[in-house]
């Protein structure tokens, strides 16, 4: 049977036991306060994102986050200002689910990471191992949403809450 018809063949009720996949987030700020954001390479609409990805089996989050800073945009030097209090989930839109992960989540649970580039610009590289970024820019936190996929809109509100204090 191909994933298409795996996909259609989900109920509401198969999706909903699906669990969520353990992520971080990064909402990566430099020296003016502005946000790190880039652009999928994988996805053809224009829609950008703050780096994330998944927490390997027995990784703390924190490890899983300094990891993944390296692997998608480059560098290691940046220090961590803040941890979200909570863990924050978004599910994929139904037509996603089935295509990603092998259809084995409904979306992800993420522990977000506020982080202050130590360096300059000169130190982040999107051109890594397996890259997943094809553009990057830094913008004013008041932009990160509008500029999201429409399915992580409200999570980046929420971490935008968290830590719009530390953009200064």
């Amino acid at each position: 049977m191909s994933r298409k018809k795996i996909q259609k063949s989900l109920s509401d009720a198969d999706i909903d036991a699906l669990p969520y996949r353990p992520c971080v987030g990064l909402m990566v700020l430099n020296a003016q306060g502005h946000v790190f954001v880039a652009q999928r390479n994988d996805m053809s609409n224009p829609a950008w994102q703050m780096p994330q990805g998944g927490v390997d089996k027995g990784e703390a989050p924190r490890d899983a986050a300094l990891r993944e800073l390296e692997e998608e945009i480059g560098t290691g030097d940046a220090e961590i200002l803040a941890e979200s209090a909570a863990w924050h989930s978004y599910d994929l839109p139904r037509e996603l689910i089935g295509k990603l992960w092998r259809g084995r989540y409904r979306g992800q649970s993420q522990k977000w990471f506020a982080l202050r580039l130590r360096g300059g610009d000169e130190t982040i590289n999107i051109e890594t191992e397996h890259p997943e970024f094809s553009a990057w820019r830094w913008v004013d936190i008041g932009q990160v949403v509008d500029l999201a996929v429409p399915f992580k809109r409200d999570l980046y509100r929420k971490i935008i809450e968290e830590f719009r204090h530390l953009a200064g």
